[in-house]
């Protein structure tokens, strides 16, 4: 079997999914993970499948067909390090504005840290009126990094980019 990760995006309306379920289904094929959302009107994801080999280039073929409905771009799944049995999950929150993402992602990095998931959004501030921003981020900590440390530098930050950082 081969691990494909396809990358999805369109103008959103209903049926997307179901078309690109069929397409997989049809080449015999199996969805084991995705990331689906509508964002401002389009509709974008990350679907992770798996595909007999010999039925990669019938699957390929056969999403490019949906080109006009939903654009698909598929990628070799690359071979996975083994899971780490240490993540560091945690929450910001705080008045929305610019570069809040890239001062936390920035952060991560700064630390040779991968990020698993990362998921953020906007929403009204509920008393004091404008828009807050929240992010929640996993992020893998190999065997031997220490969780405090990454942990104090995202509470520095916070208190810089005045944000609230929950870890859980």
């Amino acid at each position: 079997m081969t691990q494909l990760v396809l990358t999805v995006v369109g103008d959103d309306r209903a049926g997307l999914v179901s078309a690109l379920a069929q397409r997989v289904s049809d080449a015999g094929g199996n969805w084991e993970q995705s990331e689906l959302a509508e964002l401002a009107g389009a509709f974008a994801g990350i679907v992770l499948v798996t595909v007999p080999d010999d039925r990669v280039a019938e699957l390929t073929a056969s999403l490019e067909a949906l080109d006009g409905m939903l654009k698909v771009s598929v990628h070799s799944g690359a071979a996975v390090a083994p899971a780490s049995a240490h993540s560091l999950v945690f929450t910001v929150l705080g008045n929305d504005r610019p570069g809040i993402v890239r001062e936390v992602t920035g952060a991560i990095a700064a630390h040779a840290l991968s990020i698993d998931t990362f998921r953020s959004r906007t929403l009204d501030a509920p008393m004091a009126g404008g828009t807050l921003f929240e992010a929640t981020a996993s992020v893998r900590l190999p065997d031997g990094v220490d969780a405090g440390e990454i942990t104090r530098a995202l509470e520095a930050l916070a208190g810089e980019i005045q944000v609230d950082l929950t870890v859980a």
